[in-house]
């Protein structure tokens, strides 16, 4: 991630807009439940609206510095920070109640690297659990920001039969102003 990205990602007008555009829509559209899965929460200020929102929270972060800087800053909390690759994150098939990620699957080299994600999604949930999230919409403004950084936006109209394709149930997607939203079941 490019630095002017990831000091976006940690501002607090990102933190505003997560407070008032996702946090609403998320909770209008899943239970959580008691044990939460984040993968690729980044400087972590998703972590922090999801932690009021379960009873156990884990985040997979990619970036090894990213991850350290979020454990040490939620140690003691119901976070636990795992620094992994979530696409063989090793974490138990069936344990999760939710599974989100937010803004990070257009970081992903590929779209076979993003539907191995979505495998592992499926296979960590329990049975009715949510795979909940959002991602960027692919625009020339978009790709500026994203300069010497990966950009492999995904494609609103195939994501719905790409998360069924693994396994998951009554697929939705929606398209906001800057960003797709989705959420899906495991049957």
């Amino acid at each position: 991630m490019n630095k002017g990205h990831l000091q976006f990602l940690a501002s607090p007008q990102w933190a505003q807009m997560l407070e008032t555009e996702l946090l609403p829509w998320l909770v209008g559209v899943a239970d959580l439940g008691d044990d939460v899965l984040e993968i690729g929460p980044g400087p972590g200020l998703t972590t922090d609206l999801l932690r009021h929102r379960t009873v156990n929270l884990t985040a997979v972060e990619a970036d090894g510095q990213l991850a350290a800087a979020l454990a040490a800053r939620l140690s003691g909390t119901n976070v636990e920070v795992i620094h992994a690759d979530a696409t063989e994150s090793g974490l138990a098939s069936n344990r999760f109640s939710a599974v989100t990620c937010f803004s990070m699957l257009h970081h992903m080299p590929s779209p076979e690297v993003q539907d191995r994600l979505f495998a592992e999604a499926h296979r960590m949930l329990r049975r009715g659990g949510t795979f909940i999230g959002t991602d960027a919409i692919d625009s020339k403004a978009l790709r500026e920001f994203h300069a010497d950084d990966t950009f492999v936006p995904v494609t609103p109209e195939t994501l719905g039969s790409r998360l069924e394709a693994v396994g998951f149930a009554t697929a939705r997607v929606e398209v906001a102003t800057y960003e797709l939203r989705f959420h899906a079941k495991k049957p």
